[in-house]
């Protein structure tokens, strides 16, 4: 779970649906005539979905199971068997930064969860082989959007976002009850779904004055990342170091996209960046950085330079036109050096 420690959930619901289809011939001829007068006609067959609404809330309610069994051993190798992507990198780290945390968040982190009313979205098979999970969890202001994707051959969780700040916006779906993929590298408005992740990260690193100038900076998750560029060098540190955010590759690339009911996308994104802190030039003689209980599980030194890597994942709305949104983010702290 991207943040399990914050997240008391309830009860699974679970939703049963069924498609039926019919097609209809009709032939006629005239009068014993061997000429026939009128042609077959015949309806397009449904198109078939990726998983069915089942067998997605199958997956599901067995993610859930294995989670909650992972997080009560904190057993990474367990939660690998339904975990993957961007969001097994932000569990992992949980799991190997747990002896760091107090003992209310560890007891928070192993009671039991699930989701609430979820409601799948599955493209037509011929165009992606995942899935997606919009869903209410228990503690968190707004829905969860949930992404599942084969690796190896088996469906796992590969991403997790909490919209807190902001509702997801109304998925399209056709008269089947299909979702639309959209390939992410198809531009809408100013940026590609598989742009954002440059052009959010500037928001760290310059304040949005290269790449990010392309974003709309009005969201409060925009807003929160520019204060972190603006903030990096004040405080009680700034007299001895100096902070630096870069953008970095995210571990796992794959963009996942979907159209809204407004004819616009709804991306979800991987994202990454190192903090690079460093000691200002006159005490590099006499002074070390002390790691945090965090850092020092990934190196233990005391050093010049910190170099801290965070993994991310985040939403973005993608408007036909105009600056797409980013307006929710989840990131943990991976590595130190």
């Amino acid at each position: 779970m991207p943040r399990s420690a914050t997240r008391h959930l309830r009860q699974l619901s679970m939703i049963a649906v069924s498609v039926s289809a019919a097609i209809a011939l009709a032939a006629c001829t005239d009068g014993g005539n061997s000429t026939k007068t009128a042609a077959t006609s015949s309806a397009r067959p449904i198109p078939k979905s990726v998983v069915t609404k089942e067998k997605a809330l199958s997956i599901l309610n067995n993610y859930v199971k294995v989670n909650n069994r992972a997080n009560m051993r904190v057993d990474q190798q367990l939660l690998s068997i339904v975990e993957g992507g961007q969001v097994n990198e932000q569990s992992t780290a949980d799991y190997e930064q747990w002896k760091t945390w107090s003992k209310k968040d560890q007891e928070d982190y192993k009671q039991p969860f699930a989701y609430m009313n979820p409601t799948v979205f599955a493209p037509p098979a011929n165009e992606a082989t995942w899935f997606a999970i919009q869903a209410k969890a228990g503690g968190s202001k707004g829905d969860t959007l949930m992404i599942f994707d084969k690796v190896g051959g088996t469906y796992k969780l590969v991403s997790a976002v909490y919209a807190d700040e902001e509702p997801i916006p109304e998925i399209a779906v056709d008269r089947h009850g299909l979702a639309k993929a959209v390939d992410s590298s198809d531009r809408v408005g100013t940026l590609a779904p598989d742009q954002l992740a440059p052009a959010f990260e500037d928001l760290f690193e310059t304040g949005g004055k290269k790449e990010g100038t392309k974003l709309a900076t009005s969201t409060q998750v925009a807003k929160d990342a520019i204060k972190f560029f603006e903030k990096r060098n004040t405080g009680k540190n700034a007299k001895f170091s100096t902070v630096r955010y870069f953008y970095a590759e995210p571990a796992h690339k794959q963009v996942y996209a979907l159209r809204t009911a407004d004819g616009g996308v709804l991306a979800v994104f991987p994202t990454a960046h190192t903090v690079e802190i460093i000691l200002r030039p006159q005490y590099r003689s006499s002074f070390k950085i002390t790691p945090s209980e965090a850092e020092a599980i990934y190196n233990p030194s005391k050093r010049v330079v910190v170099t801290d890597t965070y993994e991310g994942e985040a939403l973005a709305k993608l408007p036909r036109t105009g600056q797409p949104q980013v307006f929710a983010r989840e990131y943990r702290m991976v590595d130190s050096q």
